[in-house]
């Protein structure tokens, strides 16, 4: 415990009662420091004690877990899954699934969920950085909509035989990862072009880049070009006699070419304001807000994209809304990627602003100036001692906000779900 002579005064508001200005910063400036040192002799006492009980250490940090918007968001309660697919319904579709199989079975909802927790935690734990060469021949069928994928040829290469033993279980557990196989089934059968059968792959996309009438974004259009595998950009007509086509006039003329989404990049004041996407051939039609972009020029140390196609990450996209807005944005790419690239595009969804990051990874041998990795316990993971894997952001940046989805193509077709001014008032109320 701190000295008695670190104690505060019992005269504690004198500094805001005292009408001279230099008492009041000098009585501040002591009572400032004499709070400082209370707590730093806490928490010396508290670092003793711990030391000697290292339990009580592993108590404080599973009690002091912060809060965060996104750990105390809220969903609407639902008895079963809406009959029109549930757009406009911010309800979670995994703990519906999850209750109705509960019901299903009869048994006690603690019981089904430690099940599938524990083969979620297997899954998790199964690093895909560190396999062996059997379970690297085994996963030849890569997932795209997962956040692991499977190892690259070289990876062998970097491996020490330190790492074959058993890996412990990982410290922070991705929980981000979307489950595009829970899409609501009502939901699918009005989407059908969108969602496709487990056993079969979606086809391989073709996009046609466009953008408004009299832009300026034919740099921007193109780096849209270098984003998307296998698309490819049209100016779009701005001459005062010639001929405007309408969005629905270059969707059929994209399907009767063989396009299967059209990508229309909107501007206002010669920077990217919004992006339409159109799936192809009916629609649907989704219109994002732009609030920023950043060209690859513009990050600093970024690297220089390859035509690979890339391997895609969906994060965090949990209502029917966000699963309809992930299923496209898995359209927009290849079904199996080109792993010898080791670039990955990533779409995470946090408060409803989807940040989308291209960037390429490496696996390397640790060098000894570098520490070990080491987990919330204070203590190394085990299997990863030796392996560090570096990040280089290619470009370019974005981040979109759904405003609107259309039934077919564009505004007249009518709206499935359009986002309203002041909703986001209740700041633990989020769409996707």
């Amino acid at each position: 415990m701190p000295a008695r002579r670190l104690q505060l005064s019992d005269k504690a508001s004198l500094p805001f009662k005292t009408s001279n200005k230099q008492k009041r910063e000098d009585l501040y400036i002591k009572q400032k420091k004499a709070r400082g040192a209370i707590t730093r002799a806490e928490r010396f006492a508290r670092k003793k004690e711990e030391d000697r009980n290292p339990r009580l250490r592993e108590e404080r940090l599973r009690r002091n877990v912060p809060h965060t918007i996104d750990s105390k968001r809220a969903y609407d309660e639902v008895a079963d899954e809406p009959e029109d697919g549930g757009l406009g319904v911010a309800y979670h579709v995994e703990g519906v699934k999850r209750r109705k199989l509960f019901e299903d079975q009869e048994l006690p909802e603690d019981a089904p969920a430690a099940t599938e927790g524990q083969e979620d935690e297997d899954e998790d734990d199964r690093d895909s950085m560190l396999d062996t060469d059997s379970e690297k021949e085994d996963g030849d069928d890569v997932n795209v909509e997962e956040a692991e994928v499977d190892p690259l040829p070289s990876k062998a290469e970097i491996r020490t035989s330190s790492s074959s033993r058993p890996r412990a279980a990982s410290p922070t557990r991705s929980t981000t990862s979307t489950a595009l196989s829970l899409a609501p089934a009502a939901l699918a059968a009005k989407f059908p072009s969108l969602f496709q059968n487990g056993d079969e792959l979606p086809p391989t996309p073709q996009v046609l880049i466009t953008t408004s009438i009299n832009s300026t974004l034919h740099s921007q259009a193109k780096t849209l070009v270098g984003l998307f595998p296998n698309s490819k950009y049209i100016r779009r007509s701005s001459h005062r006699h010639g001929y405007k086509f309408s969005v629905r006039e270059i969707s059929s003329f994209a399907h009767n070419q063989g396009y299967t989404a059209v990508v229309v990049l909107e501007e206002d004041q010669k920077r990217p304001s919004g992006m339409t996407m159109v799936h192809l051939p009916s629609g649907p039609t989704f219109h994002f807000s732009i609030s920023n972009w950043y060209e690859s020029k513009s990050l600093p140390g970024h690297g220089k994209a390859t035509p690979h196609a890339p391997e895609l990450i969906l994060n965090n996209f949990t209502t029917p809304l966000g699963l309809l807005t992930a299923h496209l944005f898995r359209s927009l790419f290849p079904p199996k990627p080109d792993l010898q690239g080791r670039q990955v595009v990533t779409f995470h969804n946090q408060r409803d602003f989807i940040f989308m990051r291209r960037f390429r990874y490496v696996l390397r041998e640790k060098r000894e100036s570098e520490k070990v990795v080491v987990g919330s316990d204070g203590k190394p993971i085990v299997g990863a001692e030796e392996v560090r894997a570096g990040l280089q952001e290619l470009g370019p940046r974005l981040t979109l906000k759904l405003r609107r989805v259309d039934k077919g193509i564009q505004r007249k077709s009518g709206q499935e779900w359009e986002w309203k001014g002041k909703t986001d008032r209740v700041r633990t109320k989020f769409q996707l």
